[in-house]
């Protein structure tokens, strides 16, 4: 399984790139593994802000539906479109073209309570 080093996680299972006060988020390989195919995601289109540790979509899988958390505060920049004809980039890319939303980050000091690469391959048994 791969878990990107210049990404933080989530004990929840969420990942955030960070590039300036951007941060791209989406579900780990891990996560969408568990969660099977995924058929549907649904993020409110009229969403402006996430905070952190709290719901802010679901993903929608044969098998169940999983909430996905905000790993920090922001501000919603963009939601993945993509998602709407092809959820399934989440299973198939979920680093790359399975991101689920852009925002810009409101207080980057929220990060530093993340997992890194090696803390999470270590929460999830790797």
């Amino acid at each position: 399984m791969n878990f990107p080093d210049n990404l933080k996680f989530t004990k929840d299972h969420e990942w955030i790139f960070v590039d300036g006060n951007t941060g791209t988020i989406g579900i780990t390989e891990y996560a969408q593994g568990e969660l099977g195919d995924v058929v549907f995601v649904d993020i409110d289109p009229a969403l402006i802000a996430i905070s952190s540790g709290q719901s802010f979509g679901t993903i929608e899988a044969v098998k169940t539906v999983s909430d996905i958390y905000g790993p920090c505060k922001g501000e919603v920049l963009e939601i993945n479109k993509a998602l709407a004809g092809t959820p399934e980039l989440i299973n198939s890319d979920p680093y790359g073209d399975g991101w689920i939303i852009k925002i810009r980050i409101e207080d980057k000091s929220e990060l530093n309570g993340l997992l890194d690469s090696a803390a999470y391959k270590q929460l999830i048994g790797q």
